[in-house]
C-alpha cells in the first residue's frame, strides 16, 4: 500500500486543527490542471508541514480527486477549505497563482484532494518527517508503508490514533477501526473510504456533469445533490446514492412525489395533482430515462433506488 507526504500550508493546517473532528477536508491545489494519480482511494495521506517544522504533522485517507471551480470547492467543504470565509480561501489560493491570470469572479480551477477522516496532532505528537525526504519536492512525495521510512510514519501515526490523541467524528473511529483491523496481522491493508458530505457533494456533481440528471438544467446554483436513501435512514454518502437534482426536484424526491425506479426512469406520484392541482411541468418528465455518470461504478444502485420506490414513494 502506498502513502503520500504532501507539503502542507502551516496556516490551513493550524486552521483546522482547531476545528476537530471532522469527517472531510479538501487539501486543496492551486491549479486544477494536474490529476493526482499518487494513491488509491483509501491510502494514506500525511501533512508535511514545511521550514522551520519538517514533520508529519497529521493524516488522513485519501477518498477523491476532481478539478472544480473554486466556488464549488467552497459551497461542498466551506470552512472545511482550511479558511474562515471563502474570500479568505481565494486570497490564499491566489498567493500560489503566481504568473496566472487572476478571475475577479472567482471562476478558475483548483484541484479538491478530498481527505477522508482527517487528524491533526498536537505539537508534541507531531512526528519526523521521512529521512530520505528531500526539501526541494515542491508538492510531495509517495513511500511504500509496508517498509522503510514510509511504514515508520505510518505506524507512528496509528499509534497516536491508538493513545486517543487526537479527536475523531464518529465515521472516523469506526473507520481507523477498519483500518486498525487490516494492519494488526500483517501489511497494512487498503481500505474504502467513508466519504464526508463535502466530498459527497463534490463527486456526485462531477459524476453527473454539472447536469440535473432528470431536466438537464446547468445552472449549478439550482442544483442539489440529494441522497436516495437519506443519511438520516441509513443511506451512505457514496456516488451511488446520490443524484443531482434541480433543487424542486429534490424537494418532490425527499418527499415521495417523484422517484426514480431501478431501470433509471423518472416517475410521478398522482399525489401531486390531488393535493395541488398541478404538476403539469413533471408530468411531462414522466417515463423519462435519467442522464446517467459516464462511469458505471457511480451510477445509482437499483437496490438503493428499489428503497426509495418501496418506502418513500406513494403511487
Amino acid at each position: 500500500m502506498r502513502g503520500f507526504v504532501a507539503n502542507t500550508d502551516f496556516d490551513w493546517f493550524s486552521f483546522l486543527a482547531t476545528r476537530q473532528p471532522l469527517e472531510d477536508v479538501n487539501f486543496w491545489q492551486p491549479s486544477g490542471g494536474t490529476a493526482f494519480r499518487a494513491l488509491a482511494p483509501g491510502e494514506p495521506f500525511f501533512f508535511r508541514l514545511k521550514k522551520p517544522h519538517y514533520v508529519i504533522g497529521g493524516f488522513g485517507l485519501f477518498a477523491r480527486h476532481e478539478i472544480v471551480t473554486a466556488k464549488l470547492a467552497w459551497e461542498a467543504f466551506g470552512e472545511r477549505n482550511g479558511s474562515a470565509d471563502f474570500g479568505a480561501m481565494c486570497n490564499r489560493i491566489e498567493k500560489y497563482r503566481r504568473g496566472q491570470i487572476l478571475d475577479p469572479a472567482k471562476q478558475y480551477k483548483v484541484g479538491c484532494l478530498m481527505i477522508s477522516q482527517p487528524v491533526f496532532f498536537a505539537e508534541e505528537d507531531w512526528v519526523e518527517e521521512p529521512a530520505n525526504f528531500s526539501r526541494n519536492i515542491v508538492r510531495g512525495a509517495g513511500y511504500d508503508v509496508a517498509q522503510g521510512e514510509g511504514r515508520r510514519i505510518w505506524e507512528a501515526c496509528l499509534d497516536r490514533l491508538r493513545g486517543q490523541r487526537a479527536p475523531l467524528a464518529a465515521e472516523g473511529v469506526a473507520q481507523w477501526a477498519e483500518v486498525e483491523d487490516g494492519t494488526r496481522y500483517g501489511s497494512p491493508q487498503l481500505m474504502h473510504p467513508r466519504l464526508g458530505q463535502g466530498t459527497f457533494r463534490v463527486a456526485v456533481t462531477q459524476a453527473y456533469r454539472g447536469a440535473c440528471a432528470v431536466s438537464g438544467e446547468h445552472s449549478l446554483p439550482v442544483l442539489d445533490v440529494a441522497h436516495i436513501r437519506g443519511y438520516a435512514e441509513g443511506g451512505p454518502h457514496e456516488v451511488r446514492n446520490g443524484l443531482l437534482l434541480r433543487a424542486d426536484i429534490h424537494w418532490l424526491l425527499d418527499r415521495g412525489y417523484v422517484t426514480v425506479t431501478p431501470e433509471f426512469r423518472f416517475e410521478v406520484s398522482s399525489r401531486l395533482r390531488q393535493e395541488f392541482e398541478n404538476g403539469k411541468t413533471y408530468y411531462a418528465l414522466q417515463g423519462r430515462m435519467i442522464q446517467l455518470p459516464a462511469s458505471a461504478r457511480d451510477r445509482p444502485d437499483p437496490a438503493l433506488l428499489r428503497w426509495h420506490n418501496d418506502r418513500v414513494f406513494e403511487q
